[in-house]
């Protein structure tokens, strides 16, 4: 499984982005995730969606302005950004991981296996 992330940039504060993640391999069976890395802390969970629907999850203090969503003919996925604001800057990761009976697992960094290689977003005030 590869993945690869792009689609960010330099933005002002109110401003949207939105970061495709282009997925080759098996990944049908896969959850894919989103997370960000800012400047000296850890990796933090934004979102996560399962192929073919269902439940999406959101970090919390993404909830309301983040939308992932996912295109199964494209093996891509996508975050639309909306809102942005300066806390927001961080490296963005997708990643792949094995499905679970339990949604809290897709939280937790640990339970993905496979990651990109992060496409950077910075938001200006």
């Amino acid at each position: 499984v590869q993945l690869q992330a792009f689609g960010g940039g330099l933005v002002q504060a109110g401003d949207f982005l939105r970061l495709s993640c282009a997925a080759s391999g098996r990944t049908s069976s896969y959850v894919m995730g989103w997370f960000r890395q800012g400047p000296g802390t850890e990796r933090e969970f934004v979102a996560a969606i399962k192929w073919g629907g269902g439940r999406i999850y959101y970090g919390n203090s993404v909830k309301g302005r983040f939308t992932m969503s996912s295109d199964n003919a494209k093996n891509t996925v996508y975050l639309q950004m909306d809102s942005l604001n300066p806390e927001d800057t961080a490296i963005y990761y997708c990643a792949a991981g094995q499905r679970s009976d339990s949604g809290a697992d897709y939280y937790s960094v640990p339970s993905y296996d496979y990651w990109g290689q992060g496409t950077q977003v910075t938001v200006s005030s």
